[in-house]
């Protein structure tokens, strides 16, 4: 498969907790596993297919333990044979700070390999 990524994924242990911003109604809050992130978007694990073009607020748990709030553009949904599904998603608006926090940890990541 070809590579379409901007920038560098690194992987990262963390949650999200997601809700759909374009519905009306209760927000509904999924946690979700993060498998990659890098300045530019997240990729991760569901319990629940998302839709693709939605955008979700989120609240990325960073390996300082910051909790950085970030809107989510689903642009790739893939069910897997346990019933989950693989996502990736790019950050929208997300501001110059936060993205300057992950492509940090990059860095630091690089210079340990």
């Amino acid at each position: 498969m070809e590579e379409r990524r901007r920038n560098r994924r690194i992987e990262l242990a963390s949650t999200l907790v997601i809700k759909r911003m374009d519905q009306a109604g209760e927000p509904r809050q999924v946690d979700i596993e993060v498998t990659d992130v890098s300045k530019t978007g997240v990729g991760f694990s569901c319990p629940v297919k998302l839709e693709i073009g939605a955008v979700y607020e989120s609240y990325l748990t960073i390996w300082t333990q910051e909790i950085l709030h970030t809107f989510l553009e689903v642009i790739r949904v893939v069910e897997k044979e346990d019933g989950t599904y693989d996502c990736g998603s790019i950050f929208i608006g997300m501001s110059e700070q936060d993205a300057s926090r992950i492509a940090t940890y990059d860095t630091i990541d690089n210079m340990s390999e």
